[in-house]
């Protein structure tokens, strides 16, 4: 049985939970095309940058910016199977500024380039990209 911030919990969890770790993770869920450093996500939780960095490693098992990425990879991944919006505009819904480092970030995190990826996700699902992103608003 998972505990509420125990030590069993998703380090997600408790890192929502954790008084210091929590308002920045939020503001972070919040806006995660932000241009986040670990600076600012300190500052929001009131914090030295190293502080922060040392407790949020601690509590959720990776670095922040190791964080962001891996959610940010995350969110690409289900934009490029559930919708058909373009590398570009998925690339500024999290966090990137241009199509062309938001593809190396991709390729490098995810073994392959955004639309291979999609390529894939669409020859694996029996509905077109289009389709999906209607049914579900």
């Amino acid at each position: 049985m998972v505990r509420p911030g125990g030590a069993d919990a998703p380090g997600w969890y408790r890192g929502l939970a954790d008084p210091v770790l929590g308002p920045a993770l939020q503001s972070f869920h919040e806006r995660p095309a932000d241009a986040w450093t670990v600076a600012s996500l300190a500052a929001r939780a009131g914090v030295s940058r190293a502080l922060f960095a040392k407790r949020f490693t601690r509590l959720m098992g990776r670095p922040p910016l190791a964080y962001i990425t891996e959610c940010r990879m995350d969110e690409a991944e289900a934009l490029l199977s559930d919708t058909d919006l373009g590398i570009a505009q998925i690339a500024r819904s999290v966090g990137y500024a241009d199509a062309f480092g938001f593809s190396a970030a991709f390729k490098r995190h995810k073994g392959l380039s955004p639309s291979a990826y999609r390529a894939r996700a669409t020859a694996a699902s029996p509905a077109p990209p289009a389709s999906r992103q209607r049914a579900t608003r």
